[in-house]
């Protein structure tokens, strides 16, 4: 299952974490992963090269995942909230192999 988890400091965002591998399919033709990496790829991209708001970016091994925002970039905040939103979908249509919380910290 893949897990997310986004952060939140004072209702603002901070943070999006992703662990996992969603077992929908056999690695490469993995539906679920794949709309999940291209969704975290397109937002990372978006807030780093696009929008040039302070960030830090990992990617790891075994579907692992983060994005820490560093400044307070309103924009920056709408894309996660976008990101927020559209995983959320995802998960409700594949609740058995994708899981989002949001939790404050």
């Amino acid at each position: 299952m893949i897990r997310v988890q986004f952060q939140r400091r004072g209702g603002r965002f901070s943070a999006v974490e992703i662990a996992g591998h969603s077992g929908y399919g056999d690695a490469g033709t993995d539906i679920v992963c794949a709309a999940v990496s291209s969704a975290f790829m397109l937002i990372a991209n978006g807030i780093t090269e696009v929008l040039k708001a302070p960030a830090q970016v990992q990617v790891g091994e075994d579907g692992f995942a983060r994005l820490s925002l560093t400044g307070g970039a309103e924009a920056a905040q709408q894309m996660l909230q976008a990101l927020c939103l559209h995983l959320e979908a995802l998960a409700e249509t594949y609740p058995s192999n994708i899981h989002v919380t949001i939790s404050e910290v």
